[in-house]
């Protein structure tokens, strides 16, 4: 399989739609010396309700065309689609691809004392217990909780709102409760969920650790990075930046590109501008 060929990689990075500009504001964070491309499949969202063959086909075919732009390494930011497909991806793609689960699962396990995991996700992600099995091979014992308002209230804006800390205590008292009270990390499963970061960490028991899977997949895709550029006898590219050197973004999505710019701009705390609309043939 290709390995990026140069020092300033051209990192693909894959999504329903905009839940995954979180893990690319974390690669922005954690790597800003490369170059991104950002494919948000909005036009075919939400991929919960799809069955996981539907999912495979779709996120083929967006990291097929991520791979024709030009990217030499995959960051599937979509839970779903890696709890759904993402054998499938690895299958297709001609370069390396990364997934969110394994990388916030490896997280969480490593800053659990008590080796114990609440896991708060979709519907879609919950149901395919792809965290749970992630968890329970490094002997973490896992308790899972679909907290569907979230997205809608997070897509509204609703980010500091009453509603929505209301609901998030609703959630996590049911998911720390009886024999889960003395659970140590709350790992975030969803991509829209690090924008209420701050609201869960008032409602979360103050001896619980947060664990967000876009930091996770930047740490593992910064340090997968490092191996590469360290192993060709050039400088680590993770954290380091060019003077002056400014990221080139590029995002494509298949519904409007104008509510693309709008929403995105939410999500990735930065100005969304080079926005391309794509017609995927089914």
């Amino acid at each position: 399989m290709p390995t990026p060929s140069l020092a300033i990689p051209t990192i693909g990075v894959f999504d329903s739609g905009v839940g995954g500009l979180t893990v690319l504001r974390a690669l922005l964070d954690r790597i800003p010396d490369a170059n991104y491309l950002y494919f948000g499949d909005t036009a075919r969202l939400p991929y919960g309700s799809k069955s996981a063959a539907t999912v495979a086909h779709y996120a083929v075919g967006a990291v097929r065309y991520l791979q024709e732009q030009g990217a030499e390494l995959l960051v599937i930011a979509c839970n779903t689609a890696t709890a759904l497909a993402f054998d499938e991806i690895r299958r297709a793609a001609e370069v390396e691809a990364i997934g969110v689960i394994e990388p916030g699962a490896e997280a969480a396990a490593r800053v659990s004392k008590n080796r114990k995991v609440v896991v708060i996700g979709t519907e879609a992600t919950v149901s395919s217990h792809a965290y749970r099995h992630a968890l329970e091979a490094r002997k973490i014992a896992v308790r899972e909780k679909a907290c569907p308002l979230f997205v809608p209230l997070v897509e509204e804006g609703w980010v500091e709102h009453p509603v929505t800390e209301q609901v998030a205590r609703i959630y996590l008292s049911e998911a720390f409760s009886n024999e889960a009270y003395d659970t140590d990390v709350l790992l975030l499963g969803c991509t829209h969920y690090p924008l209420i970061k701050p609201l869960l960490r008032q409602v979360t028991p103050r001896h619980v650790a947060i664990v967000d899977s876009a930091e996770s997949t930047a740490q593992e895709v910064a340090r997968r990075l490092e191996c590469l550029t360290t192993g060709r006898m050039e400088p680590p590219l993770a954290g380091a930046t060019r003077a002056g050197s400014v990221p080139h973004l590029r995002f494509f999505a298949t519904d409007s590109a104008e509510k693309f710019r709008a929403m995105g701009t939410r999500f990735l705390g930065l100005s969304v501008e080079d926005v391309l609309h794509v017609d995927l043939k089914e």
